[in-house]
This record gives C-alpha cells, structure tokens and sequence, in this order.
C-alpha cells in the first residue's frame, strides 16, 4: 500500500463492439452507453444490464493528472477475457487472463496539460470452452450449476506515481518451525549501485525486526529472525489463526544512500499449513475444518462484490454461522475479500476456474494464469489450500486418457513448484492422483447413509464407493493415508424469496420450511463432525446464487435461519473426538 493512488472507478464511456476491431481505437465509436466501473456490462448495477452475447466491447475515460517526476503506474484488478489499453491513444499493455491482475508503466504516454485518456479494448467469446471460465455459462441464460457471464472489467483500476525506482513486488513467506519470515523485494525502474532495503516489522507497537538490505540485481532476499518466546501462550500471541489473527505490520524503505526512493506497508503473519498422517494441521496442531463452499456471486453486481463492506460482511457472515474457513468455488476472489479474511480470521481454499475443453490452448491458458494467481496472493496468510481442478472439470477422461491425468499431475507439481509450503489438491472430489488432501463430494441427502459409509473402514470406501458415479482414487494411486476432508454435501434447497420474487430453484435435495431446513442441517453437521474418518468438511453452499437456492443465506445475505442456530449446528464442538485435537471454539479451544 502506498500513500499516492488515484481511483478510476466510476462512470466510463461504453459500447459493444460487434466488429471486433481491436487494432484500431481512433475509428468512430458511438460513445451513447455509460457504464459504471467495476461493475461488469452483464449486471445491473453497471447501469448496462445486457445478459446477451457479446464478444467485444470497449471501455473509456478521460482523467486529470499531471506529469511529475518519476513513473506512472497504470493498475487493472481483473478484466475478463483479453485486454488491450491504450492511454492517449498509445497501447501500453495487453493482457489474457480473466481473474488476473496487470499493470502499465504510462509515464511516456501522458501529455503534458494533465488531460488525460484511457481506452481499453475487450475481447471475451462468451461459447469459449477452452479458457479459465469457471461458472459463467456458455448458454444464454443461465442453467443447471451455471450463472451469468462477466465481460470486461470486474475489479478496480488505479493509478499510482511512483519513483523512478521503485518496489515492483513483495512477498512474504513464514517459516513457523524457525520463527522466521521470508521477505522479498523486488526492484523496478532505473537501479543502481548500492541501494538498500529497509525492512521494519511490528506486533501493535512493538518493534520485532528493524533490517537493512542490500539490493542485488534488483532483489533482496532475506529471513527475518523473531525472538521465540518459547512457552506456549507467549508463542501463540504472535501466530495466526483464525481464532487469534495476528497479523505483523510491515514497513518496507527502498533507498539509495540517504535518499528514499519508495515506501510501502505491507503485512505478513506467522502460520504454518500442512498435513500430517491424515490430519490437515495449522501451526503445528490438528485442525479440524469447518468450511462453507462461496461461490462469491451478488445478484445485481454478479462477480464483483457491491462494496468493500459487502466483502468484510461475507467474513463475518462465515465466521458467525460457526465455519473457520471458506472454499472459493470456481472464483478468483477479489483481493480486498483476502484481506478481511486475514485480518478477521478466516481460511480460505484458493481454487482455479475451470475450463470445460481439454486442448493444448486450454491446459497452456491454465498454467499460464494459475502461475499469475500463485503470484498475486502468496503472501495471504489465510491461503491453506490451492485447488487447480475440480470434479475432473476440463479433464473428463482422467480415467482412460493419460493426457488427462498428465495434466492434473503436472498442475499440482507446479504448484509445489511455485508454493511448497501449503498443501495441494489435484482434482478435488473424486478421481484424486497427486494430492495432499483427498477431498470427497457426496450429495447423498441422508444423514443416516453419511453415517454408514463413512463410518465404514477406509479400504470398503475406496474399494466400492463412487460418488458421482466416478471412482474416488485413479488406478495406481490408492490412498496413502492423506487427510480425507469432505469437500461438498448438503445443498439442500429452501427458497426463501419475499413474495413476488419466487425463482424456479435448484438444489441436490429440498426442504419446505424452517423447522425441516433446521433439523435436515443440524443432523447433516452432527453426522460429519461425529465421523473420525474426516479431517474436516464444507458444506454447500454460503449463500443463495442465482437459480441454486441451497444456501444458508438467501442472495441478499439475509440468514434462512437465526445465525446463532446455525453455529449451534455447524459447530457442533465437542463431535470429532480425536485423541490430541484440538477444537476452537467462541470462547476458547476445547481439547479431546
């Protein structure tokens, strides 16, 4: 975070673009639509509201800022699918990727009288099968699982002015067995000899590490020793979780001799995210996890979330319905929803939107923007989990092609490759390969079946279940012992909507009033928790979202049933006696 930033939120000029005629910005363009920024043209906040298809569209607005000494920096949240940006009819970047930020040095594109234009170009086929998509459906209108597209720009645009040398990048990583935090900056711009980074790092007001740093070709790396207390409770004071989310203010001075050249805070926190034997464990500890499934839709902002409070409430919402964690379904969350979750205490299971063709132009658009999702939110410490594929999703065939397995291998291997210290699910719900976690979805409606068949031993599982129809492990990759965490269930539909909005609704099973959904859920959580097999749960789904009305909260985040009623039954907190877990709860951890 720096101090000079501009917002480009707000009114843009827009218009569809039916010609698809990116190479040329200066051809007449009827201007006659407004579009408000970051709203996406499909949604009705946008002031747009067009569901149909469109292929392309371009965005523009004029901006006064004047040309100072250092660089300009150009920011884009995420803008789905392809972009080209051009300032003062100048292109300064392109970009691929949907869920992905990027940036522009615009410095040379900036005229001198401070009036400024930005121009941005988008091309997003709404039938592409082979691109990152997630749930946006590729039918008109929305059907089954699938919801509403998103075009365009979805997330903020900024501007920033910075030096003509300054800090591109940062990244934090905790060493928990050492007590130690990885930092690393990176170096943009003009470099020369000699500069340093100054890294100073605070619990509240107390200074933890104040270090210096040479800057060698462009980068500083270095770990950031902290004094370990040693006993247990001085320990934990300084560790995050969330039932103590601790985060560590940063302040990182990038100088050359006495000069500052830049000045950033940042933040980082010590946690540790692993698995032992089959228990996922979190500093250290067995972990139990009680996950909801988020999709991250709002029903007239569609992927963007209304406001930065819509985003804190959502936390609060998972976290006072009695969950410790979220599953980001099929979404590259806004950043700003990271951010609450580590500054609230919530753990998130980061996973990538699907595409539904195998091709190599698929799997190379994959790797490309899941190496940029890595990149952008691996410093979060409420990150445990990443998720490449889900339910054999863009590799249907797992079971009889090798491409297809190949594929599913080779993303979780680049994922360690990226991040080796969070776990990692290959393909979550069945057919698992290369995993840390097998994560299992069954949307049986029975309490009591739950019961039966996970209560069973692990080998009658993995010899005869098939959720979904589809075998739980590939041939030639049985269960090693890895953490069993049931990844999907429930889904039980009961649609609350105020009089005169009812919907056609869909769920994986119904329910017709409060005291049914109250029991149906109550006994769902209690056979879950109760069931030692698992390492933990998440269940579907958060909210309401669009024709799927299984949430706990309608659409508008209105609770179904009274939020102390649903903790109640999610916590269940004495279930799942492990010997030496460790289960956290309102007002303190209680221990089996």
């Amino acid at each position: 975070m720096r101090d000079n930033w501009l917002s480009l939120n707000g009114p843009w000029r827009f218009a569809f673009d039916h010609e698809c005629r990116f190479d040329d910005p200066g051809d007449p363009i009827d201007w006659s639509a407004e579009i408000l920024v970051p709203y996406p043209p499909e949604s009705q906040a946008s002031g747009i509201g067009d569901r149909g298809f469109h292929r392309c569209c371009w965005y523009q607005r004029d901006f006064t800022l004047a040309r100072k000494t250092g660089r300009t920096l150009l920011h884009f949240g995420a803008v789905d699918y392809q972009a080209r940006v051009w300032v003062n009819g100048n292109l300064v970047v392109t970009h691929e990727g949907g869920h992905t930020p990027f940036s522009a040095d615009i410095t040379r594109a900036l005229k001198d009288d401070g009036q400024q234009t930005v121009t941005v170009w988008v091309e997003d086929d709404p039938c592409d099968l082979a691109k990152p998509r997630g749930k946006q459906d590729w039918q008109l209108e929305a059907h089954s699982i699938w919801y509403p597209r998103t075009t365009g720009i979805w997330q903020s645009v900024w501007i920033e002015q910075v030096s003509h040398t300054y800090i591109s990048k940062l990244r934090w990583t905790p060493h928990f067995d050492g007590f130690e935090i990885g930092c690393e900056a990176f170096v943009a711009g003009d470099l020369q000899e000699g500069m340093t980074i100054e890294a100073r790092i605070l619990h509240g007001s107390k200074v933890l590490a104040d270090d210096r740093y040479k800057v060698i070709g462009g980068e500083a790396h270095r770990k950031i020793s902290l004094s370990d207390p040693g006993i247990d409770d001085s320990r934990n004071e300084l560790l995050w979780s969330p039932e103590r989310p601790t985060l560590l203010d940063a302040e990182i001075i990038l100088r050359d001799g006495d000069i500052v050249l830049d000045r950033i805070r940042s933040y980082t926190a010590l946690r540790s995210a692993h698995v032992n034997r089959d228990r996922f464990m979190l500093n250290g500890r067995p972990y139990p996890l009680r996950m909801v499934l988020d999709q991250g839709y709002w029903p007239d902002t569609l992927l963007t979330a209304p406001s930065d409070d819509a985003l804190r409430r959502d936390v609060e919402l998972a976290k006072a319905m009695g969950f410790n964690g979220v599953r980001k379904h099929q979404k590259i969350e806004d950043p700003r929803y990271l951010y609450w979750a580590d500054k609230l205490g919530l753990l998130v299971w980061e996973e990538m939107p699907s595409a539904y063709r195998f091709t190599p132009l698929a799997i190379s658009r994959m790797v490309k923007e899941w190496a940029e999702v890595i990149a952008r939110d691996y410093s979060h410490p409420c990150i445990i989990v990443w998720v490449p594929f889900n339910e054999s999703w863009g590799v249907p065939n797992l079971t009889s092609t090798q491409a297809h397995r190949n594929a599913v291998e080779a993303l979780y291997h680049l994922t360690k490759t990226l991040d080796s210290t969070r776990p990692v699910i290959g393909n979550d719900g069945w057919e698992a390969s290369a995993t840390d976690i097998l994560g299992i979805h069954d949307y049986d409606d029975d309490p009591e079946h739950l019961q039966a068949r996970y209560g069973s031993s692990q080998t009658d599982l993995f010899d005869r279940r098939r959720p979904g129809g589809r075998i739980l492990t590939l041939d030639g990759y049985p269960h090693r012992g890895q953490p069993i965490v049931l990844t999907e269930f429930g889904g039980i539909a009961f649609n609350k909507a105020p009089p005169g909005k009812g919907k056609k609704i869909w769920g994986y099973s119904s329910v017709a009033n409060d005291a049914d959904f109250h029991a149906r859920y109550a006994r769902l959580l209690e056979v879950v928790n109760d069931t030692a097999m698992f390492s933990g749960f998440c269940y579907t789904q958060f909210a309401d979202t669009f024709q799927e009305a299984n949430g706990l909260l309608c659409e508008d985040r209105t609770p179904k049933l009274p939020l102390e009623q649903l903790r109640t039954a999610t916590m269940n907190a004495h279930a799942n006696k492990v010997p030496g877990q460790v289960f956290p709860g309102g007002d303190g951890p209680v221990v089996a």
